[in-house]
């Protein structure tokens, strides 16, 4: 069986998710169980849900990230990890992570303003320095 990966953004979700903000895991878990899919909920604080009920909150984002084409470069993110072979927990779990990260290094400090061109060019530099830190540890 193929794996299933649904993404959708705070508002973007199917109506059960009315209330996504106060209730993010509680809704994730539900979509996740009503598709039969895994579920990536993009928003003030990612979450990722897969149907056996294990949920994951993404530490890395930031509000510079909500804006035109940012969601766009998360789910190709997240394809590419999936076709690769990754579970789609993981797979949607390291994108949501990545994204998040790219999103810091574009937006900069203190935080500016991103497009999603800027975001996907960080992609490459927060992998590298993620995969660094990995062999390191």
């Amino acid at each position: 069986e193929a794996a299933r990966l649904l993404a959708g953004a705070e508002g973007a979700a199917p109506p059960a998710a009315d209330d996504l903000a106060a209730t993010r895991l509680a809704t994730a878990r539900r979509l996740a169980a009503a598709y039969r899919a895994t579920v990536l909920l993009k928003g003030s604080t990612t979450v990722v849900a897969d149907p056996g009920g294990a949920v994951r909150v993404n530490p890395t984002g930031t509000s510079w990230l909500a804006t035109a084409g940012s969601g766009d470069v998360l789910a190709g993110l997240a394809g590419s990890l999936l076709a690769s072979g990754l579970p789609a927990l993981d797979a949607a779990s390291v994108a949501a992570y990545l994204h998040g990260l790219a999103g810091r290094k574009a937006a900069g400090e203190p935080g500016a303003p991103v497009t999603a061109l800027a975001v996907a060019q960080a992609l490459p530099t927060v992998w590298r320095a993620v995969r660094e830190a990995a062999r390191e540890s």
